[in-house]
């Protein structure tokens, strides 16, 4: 069985960081691109970015991008959001997907990572950031 576990979300001031995980197990994690998305009440599903599964290419919507970082680390099966200069509008349920053909240039556009999560087959159950003004 496929599990991805997010942790890491919280509650910090605007202009703080924070650093979520995201853990895998039950896949072959290297074999994976891995993607971060976020949904605030109300509003649709929108993707923060992706890693490639060699995690040799990183793709961000504009709306973080130079503040928020991807990282994976393959040998402890985790993906990584360093989320930093944080802003109210940041606030939401933040998720990790899992898919073995995702990130791929077809989900960027000049808006930057543009992916609403329907290519990814595996979702972890998010983790709540809240961002005070």
């Amino acid at each position: 069985e496929v599990q991805l576990v997010e942790s890491g979300g919280g509650l910090v001031q605007a202009g703080g960081s924070l650093r979520l995980s995201c853990t895998a197990s039950g896949l072959t994690f290297r074999d994976y691109a891995m993607g971060w998305f976020r949904q605030a009440p109300g509003r649709e599903r929108e993707g923060v970015g992706c890693s490639s599964w060699g995690g040799t290419t990183t793709y961000y919507s504009n709306s973080v991008k130079g503040r928020f970082t991807i990282s994976r680390d393959n040998a402890k099966n985790t993906l990584y959001l360093q989320m930093n200069s944080l802003k109210p509008e940041d606030t939401a349920m933040y998720y990790c997907a899992a898919d073995l053909n995702a990130c791929s240039s077809h989900a960027y556009d000049t808006d930057g990572y543009s992916s609403r999560g329907a290519e990814y087959v595996y979702w972890g159950q998010g983790t709540q950031v809240t961002v005070s003004s």
